[in-house]
Formats: C-alpha cells, sequence, structure tokens
C-alpha cells in the first residue's frame, strides 16, 4: 500500500497544470495589447506626405497594425514614446517662459525680445526658490513706512482676538463670540505713479484720507446653546480666526473646545469639529490647500481636511498648552508650546519632530542698557512666525524676539525687551504707606510680544504689544540676525494679532498689514490699557 512516505520523489513532485499558466499566459498577452494601443494612440510625427494623400496614411497605419500583429519589436514604440515625453517637457518649458515672458513685459511696458536675459533668469531663480522654501526676496527696506495711511474700524464688540485676510475681505472674532467680515478698500496710491510733462514723477500735496473697510456680514453665537450639541456655532469666547487661500473657507476656534467652518461668502456654518478636549488657540491653512492645522490647550495639534470636512490626524508631543501655530506650502507645521519652552516642526509626511529648545535671556547678573534694570529669563514662549521653510521668528514673554534654523537646536540670534518696558509704577500707588520708598516698589516688567507676523519668503517681520507701536524688523543678509527698519503707530491698545498681504504681483502695489486690537489680551485679563477695540488697517507704498 502506497503512502506518502514510500512514493518515489519523482511523483512526489508537484507538476503545474496547464489551466495555472492560462492566467499569467493572459496577463502577458493584455499587457502587449495595451503597449500596442498606447503606441498607436499616440501621435506621429507628421511629414511632407501626409498632407499629399490622405490614402497614404491610410496605407500606413494598416501596415504599421499588420507588422505589430506580426511580432515587431516595440522597442521602437518605446522610443517614441520617450521622444514624445522628452517633447511634452519641452513644451511645457518653453510656454512657462513665453509666460514670464509676458508678465515682465506688462511690468516693465515693451517687447519681452528688448529685454535683458537676467530678468527672465531672476524670476525663474525666485520660482525655484520659493519652489524649495527658502528666502529670496529683500523687501523690508523697499518700503516708504513715514508715509503710510492708518483706518480705525470697529463693531459694537470686547477685545478682537483675531484677524484672517483674504484679498480684499478680512474676518475678525472677540470676546463676545462674534465673527464679522469686513470689506477692506484698494489704496489710492498705485505701482504707476503720476509723471509731470518732463516725464518726471509727481508728489502728491497731500495723503488721501484712508478709507475705512465696510462691515458686509455679522454672525454672533450665544452661551445659551451651551449644552447644545448640535448647534453649527460658538458658545463660548473665539481665540482664533483663519482664511483658506480659495477663499471658500473660514475656521474659527475659542475656549468651547470647537471648531467651526464657515461658508465665506455668506458666513453659514458649514460643519463644527469637537475632537479637541480644551480651548481652541490657533488655527493656520497649509499655503495653497485646504489642509487645517490646529493647535489647542489639550497639549495637542490637529489636522484636518476641508474639502472633505473631516478629521485627518493628531500630533503629540508638547509637555504645555500650545498657543500657537504657522505654516507655508510644504506639509508641515511650527508650533509653540507655552511654558515648555520649545518650538517643535512637525513633518507631517515623515511621522517626526524637531524640538528648538528656549529658556534664554538674559542672566540675573548682567545688566540692561535700559536703567540699569536686572534681565528677564525666558519664561512661556507665545507666537510664532514662519519666515522659510528653514528659518522662523519666536516671541516670548520676556520681551524678547528670536530668530531661528532648523539647522540649530538654540536661537541664531534674540533681540531684548523688543518693545520695551512698562512704565515705573510710583511708590504711591504701590504701598498705602506714608513713608513709602522707591527700593520697595518692583522693577518694570517687560512687555511681551502679544502678535507676531512675517511676508512669506521674504525678510519682513512685524511684531505687535501694548507699546503703542507695531516694530517692523527685517533679516540680515547673511540671515543670522534682525535688524529694526522702522515703527507704525497704533492706538494705545494691546495688539493681539497681525496678518499681511501684498497688493499686486509680487507687492508692486505696496503692503497691508491689519492688526486687531483690545483694550485686553487675547487669552486673558492680565493687561488692561486704556485703549479701544477694533482693527486697524496700514497700507503702506513702495519708496520712491
Amino acid at each position: 500500500m502506497s503512502s506518502f512516505f514510500t512514493l518515489p520523489w519523482t511523483q512526489k513532485k508537484r507538476k503545474r497544470n496547464d489551466s495555472e499558466s492560462t492566467p499569467v499566459r493572459k496577463k502577458i498577452a493584455t499587457a502587449v495589447d495595451e503597449i500596442s494601443k498606447v503606441s498607436q494612440s499616440k501621435p506621429q510625427r507628421s511629414t511632407r506626405d501626409d498632407s499629399i494623400s490622405g490614402s497614404d496614411t491610410d496605407s500606413g497605419d494598416a501596415l504599421r497594425k499588420g507588422d505589430q500583429a506580426e511580432g515587431e519589436e516595440t522597442s521602437d514604440s518605446e522610443d517614441v514614446e520617450a521622444e514624445t515625453a522628452a517633447d511634452r517637457r519641452l513644451k511645457l518649458a518653453e510656454r512657462y517662459l513665453e509666460n514670464i515672458k509676458g508678465e515682465i513685459e506688462q511690468e516693465v511696458g515693451f517687447d519681452a525680445a528688448e529685454i535683458d536675459r537676467d530678468l527672465i533668469a531672476e524670476r525663474l531663480k525666485e520660482d525655484v526658490a520659493e519652489g524649495k522654501g527658502r528666502l529670496y526676496r529683500h523687501i523690508a527696506s523697499s518700503f516708504d513706512l513715514d508715509n503710510a495711511s492708518r483706518a480705525l474700524f470697529r463693531a459694537d464688540t470686547l477685545s478682537t482676538t483675531g484677524i484672517a485676510t483674504f484679498l480684499p475681505y478680512a474676518y475678525t472674532v472677540s470676546k463676545d463670540i462674534t465673527l464679522i467680515k469686513w470689506e477692506l478698500p484698494a489704496p489710492m496710491n498705485t505701482s504707476i505713479a503720476p509723471s509731470d510733462a518732463n516725464g518726471g514723477p509727481v508728489k502728491p500735496a497731500s495723503n488721501p484720507p484712508p478709507r475705512r473697510p465696510k462691515k458686509l456680514a455679522f454672525v454672533r453665537g450665544t452661551k445659551a446653546e451651551a449644552g447644545n450639541i448640535g448647534y453649527l456655532g460658538h458658545v463660548d469666547q473665539i481665540l482664533t480666526v483663519a482664511a483658506s487661500q480659495d477663499g471658500k473657507y473660514v475656521a474659527t476656534g475659542g475656549r468651547d473646545r470647537r471648531i467651526v467652518v464657515w461658508d465665506a461668502s455668506n458666513l453659514s456654518p458649514l460643519k463644527v469639529f469637537t475632537q479637541h478636549r480644551d480651548s481652541v488657540y490657533g488655527l493656520v491653512f497649509r499655503r495653497g490647500t485646504n489642509q487645517l492645522y490646529s493647535c489647542a490647550k489639550d497639549r495637542t495639534i490637529k489636522i484636518w481636511s476641508l474639502n472633505e470636512l473631516a478629521y485627518v490626524d493628531t500630533l503629540f508631543g508638547h509637555q504645555d498648552e500650545v498657543v500657537d501655530i504657522a505654516a507655508l506650502a510644504l506639509e508641515r507645521c511650527l508650533s509653540v508650546g507655552a511654558r515648555d519652552r520649545t518650538a517643535r516642526l512637525w513633518k507631517v509626511v515623515e511621522e517626526s519632530q524637531l524640538i528648538f529648545n528656549g529658556g534664554g535671556g538674559e542672566k540675573k547678573k548682567d545688566k540692561l542698557s535700559l536703567g540699569g534694570t536686572k534681565g528677564f529669563r525666558e519664561g512661556s514662549m507665545d507666537r510664532v512666525a514662519m519666515i522659510d521653510e528653514q528659518t522662523f521668528v519666536t516671541g516670548s514673554d520676556n520681551g524678547s524676539l528670536s530668530l531661528w534654523t532648523t539647522q540649530r537646536k538654540k536661537p541664531l540670534s534674540s533681540i531684548s525687551l523688543a518693545h520695551g518696558l512698562e512704565n515705573p509704577i510710583a511708590p504711591e500707588d504701590f504701598s498705602a504707606e506714608t513713608n513709602s520708598q522707591q527700593s520697595t516698589v518692583p522693577q518694570p516688567q517687560p512687555r511681551w510680544i502679544t502678535a507676531l507676523a512675517a511676508v512669506p519668503y521674504s525678510d519682513l517681520v512685524v511684531s505687535g504689544s501694548w507699546d503703542g507701536y507695531l516694530r517692523i524688523w527685517k533679516v540680515s543678509e547673511d540671515k543670522k540676525k534682525l535688524e529694526a527698519t522702522g515703527v507704525l503707530p497704533t492706538p494705545s491698545s494691546v495688539v493681539n494679532d497681525l496678518s499681511i498681504f501684498e497688493r499686486g504681483e509680487r507687492g508692486m502695489d505696496g503692503l497691508c498689514i491689519v492688526a486687531a486690537l483690545g483694550k485686553e489680551t487675547r487669552l486673558g485679563r492680565w493687561i488692561k490699557v486704556k485703549g479701544r477695540n477694533g482693527a486697524a488697517v496700514y497700507e503702506i507704498s513702495l519708496a520712491r
């Protein structure tokens, strides 16, 4: 009786059936058919004979089909495909150059054939630098800050906590659960300056009065709906707002742990996300997409896709509340963690993070130039703005501005007391004693950085506090430090948020800065100044 153990080894070997090899043969035949179809569908180069007679092309097509059916080598069709792909790339490059020439014609005003090739080469270098996420524009010194116009606008609301812009609209949120859409007026000055009979520039007699933005839509939430899960709106203070670059969505977040997505056209609610477990402090859109990043008091960062109105992922790592977040074109974001004194660069695709440690400042034994006061250590990192994909700026509660690069874990340079110290307290205001001494009065405290923004891929940075000025900074040529450029006066209010955008092609029509103002700070009531609630818009033209 034969069994598996007694059979010869030749009979144990499994034989492949013809039915098993049939699918493989079918796949090979199918692949060959697809290659032949693709080669037939590819446009062939036209010859003079094609234009003479159509019968020749028909017979040629029949011959080619017959040759392929007879098993002709497929290397010729692959060469045609390769040549066609190369031709396509060449055509795209030529079309790209033609577009650049057309843009330069409009800017300069004469035929592109007469333009020096350096202009086109410079534009190509700028596009490549922006694609790689590098700083390539040095524009901070090209604006006329002394003649900037300012227009204040407000509604009957409490302190404005956030502001976002999408030309020509601005969106403001405040502590009384309001979201307002404004239309920003076009600037009076343009990139084309008037000229006299001799061709020289004409200086206007006086700057025209600034026009105030127009209120278009108004939405207010209510605390009465706090227990209603299906309520499409906010039920507590709104702390942050962001607008998408395509102008379709506006997102807001607040103390009610909600993120509400609105239709930007009429401010109708589309979706409410409740995945955060504490107050939402920051929102930012990835540049050129509808991917949204949010940070909150629950120490997490969440990613959302507004195209599908869906939650994507959660990022963990901060040891304290995450108070601000920034992002540019790459799929990564940058956040600051308040009292954990770290900035973290989150690489979403690689699922990794880079940690940058703060906590710097002057040592107590060191003396500062301001009145001989002692230095202040950094206690909280509150604000962040990305200059490019490798360089960013942070602001802290000790009033310091720090310039960072992703190649180092420590800042390249820091500016201490960027917005100065608070006014000293008089002895009689500090103590009820009749003979109070100045030695018992605490030293003045620094004004911390309450707002920070930058023009992407340029050297211009703007910071705000409650000293009555917006301060303009520029990155040095060697990209190792920040330099003061100028100031813009503000009302005696706290600058809670900033938004910057350029007018015209690459800022040819100037720069617009919109600031959110309030009597109180964004996240609390630690500071209360005698100012006004609302916002201010600054129009800055190019220097003549």
